[in-house]
């Protein structure tokens, strides 16, 4: 067995969303064989994607009768010098954002996030919300950040993620009053002060709207992707647009529309009620053509979860959790997506 055989045999893999085999595709960097192993570089850029490790085990499966140990890794090329940018140990930087407020898009962030670690990724969460930041209170992070001597910020871990939020830095009652060149350089601090280390994703919960901090986030790091957080009505869906075109105008990904509190989950009666409408949110991501990612129903668990500190998401009982998972296994996948084909447009 040599790497011209091992090529021929990785053939028969396709990537069931790119449409061609993965030798096509470039998506087989190296291949190095032994006595005793073939190892493998593959440009897979979503870790603990469904479909990423999917094809993964298509690679195994193609080997297997080889008698050979199969050893894989994982790089993507996006053509950006990891020297010259922000975060360069962080793999994705996921922006969740809303047009408007009330549409539960800190849980959207909170359990999307969690869900990830939840796969087994190395996950951050930062709660970028600088004048209303509540995602340590939905996690239950009752630990605080801590100084180094070097004056570097250790960030506590809940739930298999490092956490940063402003909440840490500010008394419980104080008001939070920020100008724009406040923002700025107190977001970009946290960014360059904090040990995030090695990280395959970072979820960045955005204050709603198009202000400040949205604008520091995609003019300071290389955001990999972005969720649009609407709810059926359609005040929020128009004011989803508002959002999907700043990201448009700074050439970030989009990599789908979920749909928030798509319909009441009675815990009495077991029915699903459309209380802002129906089908809002997928129909929007149908008419600007991008991704639908899915439904999460307003389940009174959800609050209840993010009340006791425990994201629904982790609950395996539970629908409204299933929903969440389903929903961070397509955000996983398009993530994936993004960075096959961004690894593609620069080989």
């Amino acid at each position: 067995m040599d790497e011209d055989a091992v090529r021929e045999r990785l053939r028969g893999v396709e990537d069931p969303d790119l449409g061609d085999d993965i030798v096509s595709l470039g998506l087989v960097n190296h291949i190095v064989v032994d006595t005793e192993a073939v190892r493998i570089d593959l440009a897979l850029g979503a870790p603990y994607s469904p479909a990423e490790t999917e094809i993964a085990n298509e690679v195994r499966d193609a080997l297997d009768d080889t008698g050979l140990d199969i050893e894989l890794s994982a790089t993507v090329d996006t053509g950006v010098d990891p020297n010259e940018q922000m975060l360069p140990n962080v793999e994705n930087i996921i922006a969740v954002a809303s047009g408007k407020g009330g549409v539960g898009k800190s849980t959207v962030a909170v359990n999307l996030a969690a869900g990830l670690a939840d796969m087994g990724a190395r996950v951050g969460l930062f709660d970028a919300d600088v004048y209303g930041p509540n995602v340590p209170r939905m996690v239950k992070a009752e630990n605080r950040p801590q100084a180094t001597q070097s004056e570097t910020i250790v960030p506590p871990e809940q739930h298999g993620m490092k956490l940063m939020s402003m909440d840490f830095l500010v008394g419980e009652d104080d008001p939070v009053i920020w100008r724009g060149p406040m923002v700025h350089k107190l977001l970009t601090q946290l960014w360059e002060d904090v040990e995030w280390g090695s990280l395959d994703y970072m979820v960045v919960d955005l204050p709603p709207g198009t202000g400040d901090t949205q604008l520091t986030l995609l003019q300071s790091v290389p955001v990999s992707g972005a969720v649009i957080v609407t709810t059926p009505q359609e005040v929020a869906l128009d004011d989803a647009r508002k959002g999907l075109r700043m990201f448009g105008k700074h050439d970030t990904p989009v990599l789908g529309i979920v749909e928030n509190m798509s319909g009441f989950a009675c815990p009495d009666c077991g029915s699903v009620h459309p209380i802002f409408g129906e089908g809002g949110g997928e129909a929007f991501a149908e008419d600007v053509e991008m991704p639908f990612l899915g439904k999460i129903p307003l389940d009174p668990s959800v609050r209840e979860g993010g009340d006791s500190g425990t994201p629904i998401v982790l609950d395996g009982e539970s629908e409204t959790g299933a929903a969440f998972r389903e929903f961070t296994g397509r955000v996983a996948d398009m993530q994936g997506i993004v960075r096959r084909r961004q690894h593609g447009s620069v080989r």
